[in-house]
């Protein structure tokens, strides 16, 4: 029996808009893009949340 790992090409990266908790407790983020307000809270902590990037792999539409 012969058992060969496929190649798998890299998953494409790229900087994306983020939100993120401002409490530093949390590590709660989101893309932007996923956000419905403007200046969104944090969905589990309730904090306020701040712009960023973060490399993230491209998603397919």
């Amino acid at each position: 029996m012969y058992y060969s790992k496929k190649n798998v090409e890299p998953t494409p990266e790229e900087q994306t808009a983020i939100w993120t908790c401002s409490n530093d407790s949390c590590s709660c983020w989101m893309r932007n893009d996923f956000s419905f307000d403007t200046e969104p809270l944090c969905p589990i902590c309730k904090s306020e949340m701040s712009q960023g990037t973060k490399l993230l792999p491209v998603l397919k539409s």
